[in-house]
């Protein structure tokens, strides 16, 4: 097999929006925010051999005094190069090391367009995205031996039922 090859094609913003549905009465109160931050990610394979877009999307709703003061989504997507990757390791790379990548760009446009709508600089903690990713696979792994339990066991209490039957 091929050495696997990486490569950073091109990095872009896919979607951005920005909501500020209370303004400007919510600029008169004190402003103690809460953060709700949501996040997706995805990867789709292009017409080319070995190209991929993948994207990671940012919501942020703050919510001062019972109001929503914002909501900003940032879609930053990027084109990318893997090559020669095999299943696990393409998983990998999609679903952690890009997010990686495109995370601090969407953490600057995310805390730029903030700052445009007239609220207080924001600053998004890192994200790891390494262990959300293997919290995932571990998820996965523990549904599908609970599934595999489950079907002997349906199995088994219909050998029985057949048993019983003859």
């Amino acid at each position: 097999m091929s050495e696997a090859n990486f490569e950073i094609n091109r990095i872009y913003v896919k979607d951005i929006s920005v909501e500020t549905p209370n303004t400007p009465e919510i600029f008169k109160g004190q402003w103690e925010p809460e953060i709700d931050l949501k996040l997706d990610n995805g990867a789709t394979q292009l017409e080319e051999e070995g190209l991929y877009e993948a994207s990671l999307t940012l919501t942020i709703t703050a919510t001062n005094q019972g109001k929503i003061a914002y909501v900003v989504e940032v879609e930053k997507a990027g084109i990318f190069t893997l090559e020669n990757f095999d299943d696990q390791q393409k998983s990998y790379v999609i679903s952690a090391m890009i997010p990686n990548i495109l995370f601090p760009y969407a953490r600057e446009t995310i805390s730029n367009l903030i700052q445009k709508a007239g609220f207080p600089p924001m600053l998004l903690n890192p994200i790891n995205f390494d262990a959300l990713y293997h919290q995932q696979v571990e998820e996965q792994m523990a549904q599908a031996e609970q599934d595999e339990k489950k079907e002997k066991k349906e199995k088994k209490v219909k050998k029985e039922k057949k048993a019983k039957k003859n």
